[in-house]
């Protein structure tokens, strides 16, 4: 693992492809900012602006973004790009899903929305 990687990670609370994100940083044990794009305007704004689009995951890894993406594609760039080597455990979460309709639902009541 590259030492020093600054990870910075725009994410929803609750969300399957968040969680799924989430999810390979556990499995590769790297440090990250979770920054919650639901509940801070300001971080929400952020990520908009440096990516260019408003869809989330976003992933900015040493100031290169990936936006809009899965668990999945965050682990093959960072292979890609030999800042992770490969292992053999198990994501606690799928890495490339979305939340169930019964997910949203709750959430739907709980979420706080500035867009």
């Amino acid at each position: 693992m590259f030492l020093g990687m600054e990870i910075n990670a725009y994410l929803k609370p609750h969300c399957g492809w968040s969680r799924g994100v989430r999810a390979i940083f556990a499995k590769y044990n790297l440090d990250y900012k979770d920054l919650d794009i639901i509940n801070n305007s300001e971080i929400y704004a952020e990520m908009v602006q440096k990516s260019g689009q408003p869809l989330s995951p976003c992933v900015e890894i040493d100031g290169v973004m990936l936006a809009d993406v899965s668990g999945e594609e965050v682990e093959q760039y960072m292979l890609e790009n030999g800042l992770i080597k490969p292992n053999d455990t198990q994501p606690e979460a799928p890495t490339n899903q979305a939340c169930s309709d019964e997910e949203h639902e709750r959430m739907r009541s709980n979420t706080v929305r500035f867009f």
